[in-house]
């Protein structure tokens, strides 16, 4: 019999599953570390994550929740494909996936972290090198869909794998989607094996694989439709410019309301603009040089780059620094995404000399509040 090809209508099921996509060793490992575990998949909905689902699946091993913290800043992309893969589960017979969203109080004035950053006029906190709105955001949402909380805005029961775990006494396992990447090797080196409630694995580091090993395998098992965009905030400090063009190309509307958030920022009452030492206002910055002065503060949402200034330069914007929505403009910026993200030069960061605003801002803030 012909083997079925993945396609976007093709789910492989239990019986049909290539588990030979694993080898003897990597499904012993993944078995030797997490089976008869109580497993909480951390899911991004990114490539990353994706991959780890599939590689559970290949080890035949069932995580007893999922959870999906929901900034309500994603792009869409990335919530079409948490819909696809909910429904995926659905027929491995897995549990759905547990959507988690941090609630404000009710006189906050703001629901999700865009919110947030506006209203305290800063920027997320990555763009000073901090993690605290993957923390704040993130993290205690996800913690909460599976402790409970007591009371507040967030005021759940606890989910049965918590009880679970304090009946056994033991630590439920977090897993989250670090691949084999040096960036993410170094990520989960500073990170502890333990605090507390949980214990951590990357089951993509026992696996050794790579980021391309992770398309490759949900390619081969769900199909190439199946790969997923990167997942993160459509305001996220760590975006490449080939991502800022590809935002432009695709969700204009999206990148306008992070150039205001950034400028929000850099002009509201935390900025410490030095106009003495350099001459110029940031706004002015922003408007009629092609770069910052050298320094090392954060100097917009790309931290050594304004992402005003960045549009500017590159005729991504115009004059009232709205985004350019004509059919050449579009073209032009998935062309320079294209070139950008096939190059990986440092252009994939700050770009060559039109893409250079490694600008620096001649701005301070006291703190983030993000």
């Amino acid at each position: 019999m012909q083997k079925q090809e993945p396609s976007r209508s093709y789910v492989p099921s239990a019986i049909d599953m290539p588990f030979d996509l694993l080898t003897r060793d990597q499904r012993r490992l993944l078995r030797t570390a997490l089976a008869g575990r109580l497993l909480a998949v951390c899911y991004g909905a990114g490539v990353d994550s994706t991959a780890l689902l599939v590689a559970l699946k290949l080890a035949d091993l069932r995580p007893d929740i999922i959870t999906f913290a929901d900034l309500l800043s994603e792009k869409p992309e990335t919530m079409a494909h948490l819909d696809r893969m909910q429904s995926i589960l659905a027929q491995w017979g897995w549990p759905p996936i547990t959507i988690c969203r941090k609630r404000t109080l009710p006189g906050t004035g703001y629901d999700d972290l865009y919110g947030n950053c506006i209203a305290n006029e800063t920027l997320p906190s990555l763009a000073f090198g901090m993690r605290s709105c993957s923390i704040k955001w993130k993290q205690k949402a996800q913690d909460q869909a599976i402790k409970g909380c007591k009371s507040g805005p967030n005021a759940s029961a606890p989910h049965p794998i918590w009880i679970e775990a304090q009946r056994r006494g033991e630590r439920i396992v977090k897993l989250i989607g670090y691949d084999c990447g040096a960036a993410d090797i170094r990520r989960s080196k500073k990170l502890r094996a333990a605090d507390t409630d949980f214990g951590f694995l990357y089951p993509l580091q026992l696996l050794g694989w790579t980021r391309q090993d992770c398309i490759n395998i949900i390619t081969a098992v769900l199909g190439a439709d199946y790969v997923p965009i990167k997942s993160a905030c459509f305001f996220c400090p760590a975006s490449k410019t080939w991502e800022l063009f590809w935002l432009a190309a695709h969700h204009p509307d999206l990148l306008e309301r992070a150039l205001f958030l950034e400028r929000n920022a850099l002009t509201g009452r935390h900025s410490r603009f030095d106009e003495i030492q350099f001459g110029a206002t940031w706004e002015e910055m922003v408007r009629d040089a092609d770069r910052f002065p050298s320094t090392n503060t954060t100097v917009g949402l790309g931290r050594s780059f304004s992402w005003n200034q960045w549009a500017r330069v590159n005729g991504v914007v115009d004059e009232a620094f709205r985004v350019r929505r004509g059919e050449t403009d579009r073209a032009r910026f998935l062309a320079r995404a294209a070139e950008l993200r096939q190059s990986g030069r440092p252009g994939d960061r700050a770009g060559n000399r039109q893409d250079r605003t490694r600008p620096t801002v001649l701005c301070r803030f006291s703190s983030s509040t993000s």
